[in-house]
């Protein structure tokens, strides 16, 4: 899953994709390097982000988002928290939902529901702006594996198709390194759940501080490690921003776990 943030303020590509003409081309260019589909957000949900109203997110989405799918025919994930923003985007010609607040808006589950589309529930502590102010669990794996089953029975019961739902533990949302970790060593339990599990690990703050304070454009080769190990742990969907690097280490990664 490519990521194309159309935002002014994401951590690692802020700004790059707010003309439309341009996030079509870096659309094509990620589905050239293999992208199986691509995940198009408006509102950044990086650690310490405010809130954005839905009339701005709306904004700047909708004209990328229809620049990339005259571009690109694969399938079109809108990454947003706000059913009134899915539904313009399902309009516009997105396929599925990401929900990094996995169904916290009343009208969100109903309304993948009644389009017929697939949702990912995300695991995340409190909000953005909130989240990394001093985040504690009893046990992150076991507390995050029944977030996401509960979640996901509440999607069912909302009238989701069971293999409509797509689980997200939230690498870094709400997370200190130490869960971090957890979670991409027990990643068979999130997969135990019995649904495709999405990680994102791309770029994200926990690999610089692993390696010694590398900035988003130097944590490649440790963002491939971390892809490699959740794909032997049972995860099926990557969100990375290098897709060529990321599909080679998942794919060398998933034949030695299939052999």
């Amino acid at each position: 899953m490519g990521v194309l943030n159309a935002t002014p303020d994401s951590f690692s590509d802020g700004g790059r994709h707010l003309d439309p003409g341009r996030a079509a081309e870096a659309a094509a260019a990620m589905v050239a390097e293999g992208a199986a589909l691509l995940d198009v957000g408006a509102e950044s949900t990086r650690p310490g982000a405010a809130p954005v109203p839905a009339a701005e997110e709306l904004r700047r989405l909708l004209p990328v988002l229809r620049a990339v799918r005259a571009a690109v025919r694969v399938p079109l994930s809108v990454d947003t928290r706000k059913a009134v923003v899915a539904r313009a985007a399902l309009d516009a010609g997105a396929d599925l939902v990401n929900d990094v607040s996995a169904g916290r808006d009343p009208a969100m589950l109903p309304l993948c529901a009644a389009a017929g589309v697939p949702i990912v529930l995300m695991h995340m502590r409190g909000e953005p702006a909130t989240m990394q102010q001093r985040p504690r669990y009893r046990d992150v794996v076991a507390q995050v594996a029944a977030f996401l089953g509960a979640r996901a029975a509440a999607a069912r019961r909302a009238g989701v198709a069971p293999d409509a739902i797509v689980v997200d533990p939230g690498i870094g949302f709400g997370k200190t390194v130490a869960h971090n970790l957890a979670l991409l060593r027990r990643m068979d339990a999130i997969a135990a759940l019995g649904y495709p599990v999405l990680v994102g690990v791309s770029r994200k703050s926990f690999l610089g501080q692993l390696l010694g304070g590398a900035p988003p454009a130097q944590r490649l080769f440790g963002g491939a490690a971390a892809v490699a190990l959740a794909v032997a742990g049972g995860a099926r969907i990557l969100r990375v921003h290098d897709v060529a690097a990321m599909r080679d280490a998942a794919v060398v990664a998933e034949a030695v776990a299939a052999a």
